[in-house]
């Protein structure tokens, strides 16, 4: 799979997570979507954070919560994420 399907995959599981935790139509959900055109408050993005984090297996820290505005900015740092966590080995101490 070449890395621009595997980010645009990525995006689509990221936008199906927030329309199911929103109950929003996926169809109404683009990349340039903000979570303000969305109606989504902070609460809302709480849930959405612990949905992302299952869904993904990754630890989205408060600092990157705050700079998640978009969908666009949400999807990029989720990729990074996944990315940074691919690279490392698993720890079985953890």
């Amino acid at each position: 799979m070449s890395e621009q399907s595997a980010t645009a995959d990525l995006g689509n599981r990221v936008m199906e997570v927030i329309a199911k935790t929103q109950r929003i139509p996926l169809e109404s959900i683009t990349l340039d979507s903000t979570f303000e055109q969305l109606k989504i408050d902070s609460l809302d993005g709480i849930n959405i954070v612990f949905a992302l984090e299952n869904e993904f297996g990754i630890n989205i820290p408060d600092e990157g919560v705050q700079s998640m505005r978009s969908i666009g900015e949400t999807v990029e740092g989720v990729r990074k994420l996944v990315a940074e966590k691919t690279a490392q080995p698993e720890d079985p101490t953890v």
